[in-house]
């Protein structure tokens, strides 16, 4: 089957599967993504449509096919990366569609298994998504740091990674705030530091507070301790 025909024939499957209802909501979750660009299919039928096709002849050729023009196009292509066993291979089709992704959906539901069996040579990758002057890498680099390396795998220097990016972007900063308010829960002894002695911007400083009193992972005084900690403007 032709690229072009693959796209076509997977396109007919998510119009099949579409919601109109669920189309217009999640186009206002979503305000950077064109809403003429959604169909509106629910995640778990795209995540079955994706193991359906996953090793398929009509999946590669599907998976050449870019950019995308639709929402749940891009979906569907990390779900199908997410099914890649092979760590290169998976890194590799992840480094090609990265640069593609658009909004904070995709980016945050995106997470290919074998990643979890391959931290240390994940780091490197990592810290060049870091680096990168796309808005939705920087956010994906910190989504790993935190799906990855908060727990057994942490060390102190990962919260310095992430402090040290500077943005204006109110989805990279989200982010970096949901890191931290999560890195309190997790790691507190270290993290702690960064907002006692105000190492962040303001803004991302009194939403991780915000987000981490909202966590239900948190004891209550702790919290207490983290309300009086706001910067007020």
């Amino acid at each position: 089957m032709s690229e072009n025909r693959a796209q076509r024939a997977v396109l007919e499957r998510l119009f099949a599967l579409q919601d109109t209802k669920y189309r217009a909501f999640q186009s206002k979750l979503m305000p950077t993504v064109a809403p003429e660009t959604v169909i509106g299919v629910r995640t778990p039928l795209l995540r079955n449509l994706a193991k359906e096709l996953a090793g398929t002849a009509e999946a590669a050729d599907f998976l050449r096919v870019l950019p995308h023009a639709y929402y749940e196009e891009n979906n569907l292509h990390a779900f199908l990366v997410e099914k890649i066993r092979d760590y290169d291979a998976a890194l590799a089709e992840t480094e090609r569609f990265l640069p593609y992704i658009d909004n904070w959906a995709t980016c945050d539901c995106f997470s290919p298994k074998v990643f979890a069996k391959h931290k240390d040579e994940l780091l490197t990758p990592v810290r060049r998504w870091l680096l990168s002057e796309k808005l939705y890498t920087v956010r994906y680099a910190i989504g790993m740091l935190m799906r990855h390396y908060l727990d057994a795998d942490f060390r102190p220097e990962y919260l310095a990674w992430v402090a040290d990016v500077q943005s204006e972007e109110y989805y990279l900063n989200m982010m970096r705030a949901w890191y931290f308010a999560t890195a309190v829960a997790k790691q507190p002894d270290d993290t702690l530091p960064y907002l006692t002695e105000r190492r962040l911007d303001v803004w991302t400083h009194n939403k991780a507070i915000q987000k981490a009193v909202e966590s239900y992972r948190i004891p209550p005084e702790l919290k207490q301790h983290l309300r009086e900690m706001r910067i007020r403007a």
